[in-house]
C-alpha cells in the first residue's frame, strides 16, 4: 500500500541537505504540505523548488539553527502560524565531531550537544501541542553510533544515545494522547557528512565507502532514500500501532564489527 500524505502537515529539519533532503522529496511526492528547516538558504531553496515540482505544493521554508533557542523558537511559531496545524514532525537536524577524551573540550561538546540534543528537545517540546490536537507522530533521525562504540565518535555517539532514550521516554508520555514516536537509526549512509568530519577527497571517501560495505552484512550501504522509506512507513497511518521502537536502517552492520568502519582513527596524545 503507497503512503497518502494529502491530508497531512509535516515538519522536516535539516532538510537542505542528505537524508533530510531525501526525506523531504519523498513526503512531497506522496503529497504532503511540507515545513523545511535548514541553515543553508541556497540548498534549501533548491529542496524546496524539487518537492513543490512533485505535486505543485510550495513547502514552507525556515532558515534557522536549532541549537539556538531562536532558532527553534521560530521554526515552531513559523510552522504553525502558516499552517495552522502539524500532524508530523521528523528531526533530522544534526551535527558531527570526531575526537577523544584526551583531544576534545567543552566547546565541541556544546556545539554536538546543542542541536542533536538540545535541539531536538526544545523544538519538540513546543509542537506536542499541535501534534497532540491533530493526533500526529513523531520521526528522530539518530544513528547506530547510539548504541554501536568505536574511537572517535566522542560526543556524537553520546548525543544518538541520549536521543534514543528521549524518544522512548516521550513515545511513553504520550502514547496516552494518541502521539506516536519512533525512531530510525541509519548505518553507513552515502551522504556529505563522513566528508565534512575528516579531510577525505571524492576518491578517498569512495574507498571508505567501498571497505565499509564489505562489511556490511547486506553488502550494501545505506542512501538517504533508503532511510526515507523508513521514515514515511513510520509516520503513516500503516504504523498506526508502532510507537517507541528504534528501527536500524543498517543492513545488519550493527551485528558485525564496527569499530574502524564508523570513524577513521584519531591519533591521540
Amino acid at each position: 500500500m503507497v503512503a497518502d500524505f494529502t491530508s497531512k502537515v509535516v515538519l522536516v529539519t535539516g532538510a537542505s541537505t542528505g537524508i533530510g533532503e531525501a526525506i523531504a522529496l519523498l513526503f512531497a511526492k506522496l503529497g504532503a504540505k511540507l515545513a523545511l528547516v535548514g541553515r543553508n538558504v541556497e540548498n534549501l531553496a533548491n529542496v524546496a523548488k524539487r518537492c513543490e515540482a512533485e505535486k505543485g505544493l510550495k513547502p514552507l521554508q525556515i532558515v534557522a539553527d536549532l541549537a539556538t533557542d531562536a532558532g527553534c523558537d521560530k521554526t515552531a511559531m513559523d510552522t504553525i502560524l502558516y499552517f495552522g496545524r502539524l500532524t508530523g514532525c521528523v528531526n533530522n537536524a544534526g551535527v558531527g565531531a570526531r575526537t577523544n577524551i584526551l583531544l576534545t573540550d567543552m566547546q565541541t561538546y556544546d556545539r554536538v550537544f546543542n542541536t542533536n540534543v538540545r535541539g531536538v528537545y526544545n523544538l519538540t517540546r513546543q509542537l506536542v501541542p499541535e501534534l497532540i490536537k491533530s493526533k500526529g507522530n513523531i520521526v528522530n533521525i539518530s544513528s547506530i553510533s547510539g548504541s554501536a562504540v568505536s574511537v572517535g565518535s566522542l560526543p556524537y555517539s553520546m548525543t544518538k544515545a541520549a536521543l534514543d532514550h528521549f524518544s522512548k521516554l516521550i513515545a511513553l508520555e504520550l502514547a496516552p494522547r494518541g502521539v506516536r514516536v519512533n525512531t530510525v537509526s541509519p548505518g553507513v549512509t552515502v551522504s556529505k557528512f563522513v566528508q565534512r568530519l575528516t579531510d577525505y577527497t571524492e576518491e578517498q571517501y569512495k574507498e571508505w565507502l567501498e571497505e565499509a560495505r564489505r562489511s556490511v552484512p547486506l553488502g550494501q550501504v545505506c542512501t538517504g532514500e533508503d532511510v526515507a522509506k523508513m521514515v514515511v512507513h513510520l509516520a503513516s497511518d500503516d504504523s498506526a500501532l508502532v510507537t517507541g521502537t528504534i528501527v536500524q536502517v543498517d543492513g545488519g552492520l550493527q551485528y558485525n564489527t564496527v569499530g574502524s568502519l564508523m570513524q577513521k582513527q584519531i591519533k591521540t596524545k
